[in-house]
């Protein structure tokens, strides 16, 4: 029976190599051993698998190709839903939501879904494969905000349904939080790459340097440059501190700006010339995916790493597999524990960070047990630079510079289930909405967004005589788009 085959593990690089290179940890299934983990899939009738991805992927279909060596129809399967696979096979937290719904871990391991998918997309690169079928043009222009994870999906939908997509993203590279978020080490940025040139082959447009809110506005988008509808999907850049005494001392730095330094800008790379500095011994406040991020880079850049979080590990929001790999790595967790104030030396850097010990009191409006003080049970750590990975905000230069658009009192962007806000005409998705979250649950809002942008489209008068439909969806945003005769995908 198939479902009584030991999952497969997957090879990765050895972790004392790792934690001084800035080289892929995982390496992932080679053929063989992605067809003898996707033959452990029993193909159930009923697929919580599918239900429990954010962007409906029909997980079952493309096992099933990849079991039997059919690995272009495998990939057509896998890239009708997901614009990103070869990311998300890396980065998504596939523990709590397709494999942690997959009915073999109930009583054993679930089926290594993204590691499968992940393979599958690895495959389409190396073999040069790019899935670019878009209906005829429609001649209606949407704007997206931003070239992250919901501004891709959302863009990439609509160009399939034909729309004169242009994304603008107020950095120098296109990617988001896949390129200044990520590091190398989980997400090779040629990885990022070859899934954005894919999406400008399908004819979307993006301009980088455009800042939306200062270089231009909204309304100037769909008042002056003639776009229909616009896509917000400009995530949550914005650093969140604790306003404790000293956070205003030379060496600390939130993760966003320690990451994307090194990410975006290759701070790690000896050939570019971007200042950085990552201190002898570092502290990282936080527990989450970010926070695990900037402590195994810090470490890389030869510091002594320790990570601070006010519960116990069983309370980490990081996902399992990055906190082992930082264990592994040989950074320190100091559990329980609250920083209360920075302490600096006569020059104005940092010199320690105190901390009060925590115990775990009753569970709090999110469930966990709430952290609560234990009295008169202070410590400090010795350290030259402080990290704080707290979470992040939407930048509020959008709703300040966009008359009728609102946010809410976390400062996101208010907008219902299908991603229309208070504008008439905008749209939003993904962390500009939510608040930092992940990577596949930003795609999802940004495909929703995708087809709510069209019935809105649809909606108008003006557009009646354009050649959009419904079938024109259903065909070409939730079924399979990509055909085998079209000439830009090839058989290996």
């Amino acid at each position: 029976m198939s479902n009584k085959i030991s999952r497969v593990g997957v090879r990765e690089q050895d972790s004392a190599q790792r934690a001084s290179n800035f080289e892929e940890v995982c390496y992932g299934y080679n053929e063989e051993e992605a067809r003898r983990e996707a033959s452990r899939c029993i193909q159930c009738k009923k697929p919580r698998c599918v239900t429990a991805c954010p962007v409906f992927v029909q997980i079952p279909q493309f096992i099933n190709h990849l079991e039997k060596g059919a690995l272009l129809e495998s990939a057509q399967v896998l890239f009708a839903d997901n614009t990103l696979p070869a990311v998300c096979g890396r980065v998504c937290p596939q523990e709590s939501q397709c494999e942690g719904a997959c009915i073999l871990g109930v009583k054993g391991e679930p089926v290594s879904i993204g590691k499968l998918e992940r393979f599958v997309a690895d495959w389409t690169r190396s073999e040069q494969i790019r899935f670019t079928h878009t209906a005829s043009s429609n001649g209606v222009k949407i704007a997206v905000v931003g070239s992250g994870p919901a501004g891709i999906a959302c863009a990439g939908d609509l160009a399939k349904l034909g729309y004169s997509v242009t994304i603008f993203e107020a950095l120098h590279q296109a990617g988001g939080v896949l390129q200044y978020g990520i590091p190398e080490f989980r997400l090779p940025k040629e990885v990022v790459q070859y899934e954005i040139d894919t999406l400008i082959a399908m004819g979307v447009a993006i301009e980088t340097n455009v800042v939306v809110g200062r270089t231009l506005s909204i309304d100037d988008l769909m008042e002056k440059e003639g776009y229909k509808a616009v896509f917000i999907g400009s995530g949550a850049g914005l650093p969140k501190f604790m306003n404790i005494s000293g956070e205003n001392l030379n060496g600390v730095v939130s993760a966003n700006e320690f990451l994307t330094r090194n990410n975006l800008m290759h701070a790690f790379d000896p050939l570019y010339d971007t200042p950085i500095y990552a201190g002898k011994k570092v502290v990282v406040v936080g527990g989450g995916n970010v926070a695990m991020d900037a402590a195994r880079t810090a470490l890389r850049l030869h510091a002594d790493v320790t990570v601070v979080y006010r519960r116990t590990e069983k309370e980490l929001p990081a996902r399992v597999e990055e906190v082992h790999h930082a264990k592994e790595e040989g950074i320190v967790f100091k559990m329980l524990s609250n920083p209360v104030e920075i302490l600096g030396n006569e020059k104005g850097w940092v010199s320690a960070i105190r901390c009060q010990q925590m115990e775990l009191g009753e569970p709090d409006e999110s469930g966990r047990r709430a952290p609560a003080p234990v009295a008169n049970a202070y410590f400090e750590v010795a350290c030259d630079v402080v990290i704080m990975s707290l979470g992040t905000s939407p930048n509020p230069i959008l709703s300040a510079t966009t008359p009728g658009l609102q946010m809410n009192r976390w400062k996101c962007l208010v907008a219902d289930e299908r991603g229309a806000t208070t504008r008439e005409g905008v749209f939003a998705g993904g962390d500009a909405v939510t608040g930092a979250a992940t990577v596949i649950l930003a795609m999802g809002a940004g495909r929703t967004a995708a087809r709510a942008i069209h019935e809105y489209v649809m909606r108008d008068a003006s557009c009646s005589a354009t050649a959009l439909s419904d079938d024109c969806m259903a065909n070409s945003v939730i079924a399979n788009t990509f055909s085998n005769s079209h000439p830009n995908i090839s058989a290996p």
